[in-house]
């Protein structure tokens, strides 16, 4: 790692300096940033990682591998040892099988999982062949329940990892991860696609402190998904004022809140006002969307149809209030304007994950 900055003319100075703003990014004191230091110095061992991939679009290793700093080759090859990753490792067919098995030995690495697991018949997902003299291919979530007995720690990336996500619904009745393996080692990074940035910083976390960070009720790391996106959403200001968009046809209506038109910006926990995707271009509601609220365990059947204000849904995040009032408070807000400002804020004011 330090011959590769010095190649790149980075001084021990600059160094430090991006490990304070890494503490930071993690929600920690910059008095941290020794300690990230050593452990970004002393991953030239590699974090062993086996990335699995079940009933999945592959979105969420695209999106990783679309990451522009640190880019994906310098996670990939100066960060972690990548053992075993069906989309991008060079092997297949027996190599890659023997490599899965070979990684699976050697206890400590870090699992990472893609993708729903097919709970209705195991034959739903398959990859690889049980061994080299039986080549009827393997059930995924044998290879996950095998994979998940040495493992340090567990990723489920993406919604569909984390509970399902679009899966939940098909014939297959995928689940998330810890629905098959239980909690005790899982960290849920949902979203669709997962934020790459989120995958960094909690490889990041563990590499420094070598244990999960801080998590919520949903297994979720808090420093990603502590807040609404509605205590933060850059439309906040139309809310309260009760601007809404009626019809995107209208150019009078441009960047009014999208709550009737089915955002669940205020039933969802995630970053995505201050990080975006893609360096922070963009992100759904940047782009005149409705939060689809992939980082809950509802999406993808608790939230549908997307597209409509969530009136009908259970609602997340503001335990206790009923979907009617929730309602009102739209019409109202709608009807009253600045006079819904107070209703507004008493029922989607700052709230965390499990509050009742």
């Amino acid at each position: 790692m330090l011959s590769s900055l010095a190649k790149n003319k980075v001084s021990r100075r600059d160094f430090m300096k991006a490990c304070a703003a890494m503490a930071v990014y993690l929600g920690l004191s910059e008095s941290f940033a020794p300690k990230i230091a050593d452990a970004v110095e002393n991953a030239s061992k590699k974090a062993p990682v086996i990335w699995l991939e079940a009933q999945d679009c592959a979105g969420c290793s695209e999106a990783f591998l679309n990451l522009t700093e640190p880019t994906p080759t310098q996670i990939i090859l100066d960060t972690i040892s990548l053992k075993y990753h069906e989309t991008i490792m060079f092997g297949s067919g027996y190599v890659a099988d023997k490599a899965l098995d070979e990684a699976m030995k050697t206890p400590g690495y870090v699992l990472v999982v893609e993708g729903s697991i097919p709970t209705a018949d195991p034959l739903f997902c398959t990859a690889g062949t049980m061994s080299d003299t039986n080549p009827a291919r393997r059930p995924v979530v044998e290879t996950l329940k095998e994979a998940y007995k040495n493992a340090a720690v567990v990723i489920a990336l993406g919604s569909c990892a984390s509970w399902g996500g679009v899966v939940q619904a098909t014939p297959s009745k995928g689940r998330g991860v810890s629905d098959i393996v239980g909690k005790e080692k899982v960290i849920n990074l949902p979203m669709c696609p997962c934020n790459p940035d989120h995958l960094v910083g909690t490889l990041v976390y563990y590499l420094t402190f070598k244990k999960a960070p801080p998590l919520d009720i949903h297994q979720r790391p808090l420093m990603f998904f502590g807040t609404l996106i509605h205590d933060n959403c850059p439309r906040r200001g139309h809310f309260e004022r009760g601007e809404f968009v009626t019809n995107y046809g209208d150019p009078s209506q441009a960047e009014y809140c999208l709550y009737l038109k089915g955002c669940k910006g205020p039933f969802t926990f995630s970053d995505c006002p201050s990080r975006g995707f893609n360096d922070n271009v963009n992100w759904c509601i940047k782009s005149n969307a409705p939060c689809a609220g992939c980082s809950q365990p509802e999406f993808y059947a608790g939230f549908s149809p997307l597209y409509e204000k969530s009136n009908d849904v259970n609602l997340p995040g503001i335990g206790g209030v009923p979907s009617e009032t929730v309602g009102t408070v739209a019409a109202a807000v709608t009807a009253l304007g600045v006079a819904a400002h107070l209703v507004g804020r008493s029922v989607f004011g700052k709230k965390k994950e499990g509050d009742k």
